[in-house]
């Protein structure tokens, strides 16, 4: 998105770029949501309390919440890069 804003780790607000870095800052929180989502699918999957049917319909949903992330990366100009921000002492978000 913008160099500065990848150098830094930190989401731009300024008044002039605001819109992008809420932008921003919505699609890290959806991705890291996403995140939390595929784990809790995988430890499901893992533990053998699905049936099939549920798994695949599990994998497609995962799928599909994927290619949504991506077609909304291209439309604000975002790469999974813009998405990881740094925490300070926590480390990288993703």
């Amino acid at each position: 998105m913008q160099q500065d804003n990848q150098a830094s780790g930190r989401i731009n607000l300024d008044p002039d770029s605001a819109e992008d870095g809420l932008a921003e800052l919505v699609m890290t929180v959806i991705e890291l949501l996403r995140q939390i989502v595929e784990r809790h699918a995988i430890r499901r999957v893992e533990g053998g309390t699905l049936t099939d049917e549920q798994i695949e319909d599990l994998g497609v949903a995962l799928m599909n919440l994927e290619d949504k992330m991506e077609e909304l990366k291209d439309v604000f100009g975002l790469e999974a890069e813009d998405l990881n921000i740094d925490l300070g002492p926590l480390g990288s978000l993703m």
